[in-house]
């Protein structure tokens, strides 16, 4: 009977040991859930989805080594790549207090931004054998607005009940705006982008002054060009090819400054968009790629949205308006980037 008893107490004590492992198992799986923002590995993310509680989203979308915004228009990489930095970076600082907690959860469930992470996992890994290779919606969470210090940002994983404050190590500030719903907010900025071998033709026209414009074809790799002038269609004789080649390699990295596109009233860009042209840019690939630029002279905007500097200079001659992408998108460019592309004629004979 004594040793019976013994057995039953011995059970129960293990019994209890058991549940209690068990709840504090289910209970630091819960904890590391509702923590775990970060995406260690980025280099297998394959999409990334960011909307508001109103109308913006968008969708980050990896092919090969490049980003695009909704599988059509290129993304700017560097911006790409600094949300992948913060994604693989960000630490969870503190859970956020029972004082405030309803209030942050009020403010997120009003202006919070849902993140979506997509990523490239196998459906069989084991022992180093990766198999089936698919895509998958691997975390979801909620960013919200800033700490007071602005030194924190709030964030809440799907499902879970309590927000974090999370940061970036090294990083005085806040990440919220890195987590952008907005399509134009990760647009490239990118004019050009042809290497020299990779340029078939050239054409350069300044409204009204067809003397000083041209138009290029490469004859071959060993650095002949047929140069043709826009006047009178006679062939240049003999040009300086270092310059040549010194603004062809121009090419490779050309962008603008902003897009206006929401920017200036309708009316205000109908009006510019109507107005003489200042020059033209026509370049082609040797893979028929056509990009195509027009652009117009930058005047001061009518006196209600001209800011001081407008109001007292009435020509910029720091910057001039583009219509690109085509005439998809209106842009303001600066003469310092483009200027080593713009030269006349003239300036290429011997």
């Amino acid at each position: 009977m004594k040793k019976n008893r013994s057995i039953i107490i011995i059970t129960i004590v293990l019994v209890i040991a058991a549940v209690a492992l068990l709840m504090q198992d289910n209970y630091s799986t819960l904890k590391k859930y509702e923590t775990d923002f970060s995406v260690s590995d980025t280099a297998t993310i394959s999409k990334i989805f960011i909307a508001d509680k109103s109308v913006n989203s968008v969708s980050l979308n990896r092919r090969g080594n490049q980003w695009f915004i909704n599988d059509t228009k290129l993304a700017n990489q560097k911006i790409v790549n600094t949300l992948l930095s913060t994604l693989k970076k960000i630490k969870v600082k503190s859970p956020v207090s029972l004082a405030s907690h309803n209030s942050v959860i009020r403010r997120m469930s009003s202006i919070g931004k849902k993140v979506e992470i997509y990523q490239e996992v196998y459906r069989i890994d084991i022992f180093g054998i990766r198999l089936f290779k698919h895509e998958k919606l691997t975390k979801v969470f909620f960013v919200g607005d800033v700490t007071q210090d602005n030194l924190g940002t709030y964030m809440l994983m799907d499902g879970a009940e309590r927000p974090f404050i999370v940061y970036l190590p090294g990083f005085r500030g806040f990440i919220s705006t890195r987590f952008s719903p907005i399509s134009d907010d990760w647009l490239s900025h990118v004019v050009f982008n042809k290497k020299l071998a990779d340029i078939k033709s050239l054409r350069l026209s300044f409204t009204g002054k067809d003397s000083l414009g041209f138009e290029l074809k490469v004859r071959d790799a060993m650095g002949n060009y047929e140069i043709t002038r826009l006047l009178d269609g006679s062939k240049v004789k003999s040009y300086d090819t270092l310059k040549v080649l010194n603004m062809l390699t121009s090419f490779a990295d050309l962008r603008y400054e902003s897009r206006l596109n929401n920017i200036l009233l309708p009316q205000t860009m109908d009006s510019i968009i109507h107005s003489p042209t200042l020059f033209e840019i026509t370049l082609v690939g040797t893979d028929d790629d056509t990009t195509f630029v027009k652009t117009f002279q930058k005047n001061r905007l009518p006196e209600a949205i001209a800011n001081q500097y407008e109001k007292l200079v009435p020509v910029d001659h720091d910057r001039f308006y583009g219509l690109i992408n085509h005439d998809e998108d209106f842009v303001l460019m600066q003469f310092y980037v483009f200027d080593k592309v713009l030269y006349p004629l003239d300036y290429y004979l011997k």
